[in-house]
Formats: structure tokens, C-alpha cells, sequence
């Protein structure tokens, strides 16, 4: 049977002339980073997130929530892309992808080759930082260095304003440019392709649902269910590498 999924996944492919795809957290396990939403296993489920106010507010919640990003940073940088990631890539370089529009924050897309300009990051990055006043990117290594130091996270070293992750934490608004980008790109799709994700994250889990509301062929690949499964033209439960790359024909 899965043998039979992947081949209908490769005629869908071939057929399509234009496919935006969308990744989430299953595509990222299986390169070792941890799921944050599993049940039962997600890290959320053991550890209150900071919300975005309180990160502003207070000092204590500033250096915990950096505490944690550098707990996790052997993880992060032990990761690599693995071969889900390096079929995207490929249908990239082929001209098949022109958007991979992902929920995660790891910039995996973006180490297997995918262009920058063609990672639609929802909810940011978390491989370096950036001033919430001036914009102005910082490395973690650079921060890490001094957080050793100090036990405190530094300035912006432009403007003095607060340093956070690029990315979207709890209570924070959506960014508007990639929210834009990422409906423009299933709007223009005649094929949605859902990597890894649970579909339950909103305003985010909306775009598979609009591309196959406009007429789009909508295929999902994640081993649980998920709310669009009954409208999906073709649902595969298992695993992201070895169906995306048995059907781009990557190892």
C-alpha cells in the first residue's frame, strides 16, 4: 500500500505546474529535533511557555526564556537536514516548488539548499536573533558569550533595545509579510503538499485548507490524523523521508 502512495504522490507531483508546500514539526523529528506539541512527549506539555508580554515586562522572564534557548542549542546545532528536507530542495531546484511555507523554526529548509527568498518562515527563526527595536540581526554565539559572562542577555549594540529570537513567541503577532507571502503562494498552487504538520495551529494550519478551497489538489503526509485528512485527495501516515524522497527519487 505505501508503495502504491508514493507512486500516486510521483504522478501528482510530475502533474502539477506549480506546488507550494507546507512543513511542520514532523519533517524536523526526523532530523532530532523534538516535537514541542506531541502529546505526551512535547515539551509544552512539561514547560509553561513565556508569553510575549512577559518577555518584555520582565528581566527574569528575558533571561529565562534565553536560558532556554541555550539549553536547547547543542540540539539545534546538531541538526541536520535529512532527506525530506533534501527532496524539497530538489523539487526547488527543478522549478516544481516555488514556496516551502514551514511552521518551524530551525532553518533546516534553508541548510539543504532551498533559497532564502523561497523559505516562508511563519513563525520566524530561531538560529539567530534580532533587536524588537531597531531590527538589527545578532548571532546566538555572540549572545551565548556574553550570557556566560554576565548571566544577563546584552543590548542591541546599535540601538541598546531588547534582543529575542527570530521568532514568534505566545501572545506575539503574526508577522504580516510572511502571512501575506504564504497566501500568495497557495493561491497560486495547483498542488498543496503538507509535511509533518498537525494541522491544528491557527492562523497558520488556514493555508492548506485555502489552497484546496481554490481548487488545489491538497496531499498531507503525517503519521497522526489530522483535520483536513477528509478533504485531502491523498493522505499518507508515515514517515516524511522515506515517502517524499522515495517519490523524488532522493536517498
Amino acid at each position: 500500500m505505501l508503495d502504491q502512495h508514493i507512486d500516486s504522490l510521483r504522478g501528482m507531483i510530475r502533474a502539477a505546474r506549480r506546488v507550494a508546500v507546507f512543513t511542520g514539526a514532523g519533517i524536523s523529528t526526523e532530523s532530532g529535533i523534538p516535537d514541542y506539541r506531541s502529546p505526551g512527549t512535547g515539551t509544552w506539555e512539561r514547560v509553561k511557555p513565556i508569553l510575549f508580554q512577559d518577555f518584555l515586562a520582565s528581566p527574569a522572564a528575558r533571561r529565562e526564556a534565553w536560558r532556554r534557548r541555550f539549553e536547547s542549542d547543542p540540539v539545534m546545532r546538531a541538526a541536520e537536514p535529512n532527506r525530506g528536507h533534501r527532496a524539497i530542495a530538489r523539487l526547488v531546484r527543478e522549478g516544481k516548488v516555488q514556496a516551502v511555507i514551514t511552521q518551524n523554526i530551525d532553518g533546516l529548509h534553508q541548510a539543504a539548499g532551498v533559497p532564502e527568498a523561497q523559505v516562508i518562515e511563519l513563525h520566524g527563526n530561531t538560529t539567530y536573533a534580532t533587536c524588537l527595536s531597531c531590527g538589527l540581526r545578532h548571532e546566538i554565539a555572540d549572545i551565548h558569550a556574553a550570557f556566560a559572562q554576565t548571566d544577563a542577555v546584552p543590548d542591541c549594540r546599535a540601538c541598546g533595545g531588547l534582543l529575542k529570537t527570530a521568532t514568534v513567541s505566545f501572545g506575539q503577532a503574526m508577522p504580516e509579510v510572511p502571512m501575506r507571502r504564504a497566501r500568495e503562494a497557495v493561491l497560486a498552487a495547483d498542488l498543496c503538499l503538507v509535511l509533518g504538520s498537525s494541522l491544528l495551529v491557527y492562523p497558520a494550519a488556514g493555508f492548506p485548507e485555502l489552497a484546496k478551497r481554490q481548487g488545489a489538489g491538497l496531499v498531507i503526509v503525517n503519521r497522526q490524523e489530522t483535520p483536513l485528512d477528509d478533504i485531502a485527495d491523498l493522505v499518507i501516515r508515515d514517515g516524511i523521508g522515506s515517502v517524499l524522497g522515495g517519490a523524488v527519487g532522493v536517498n
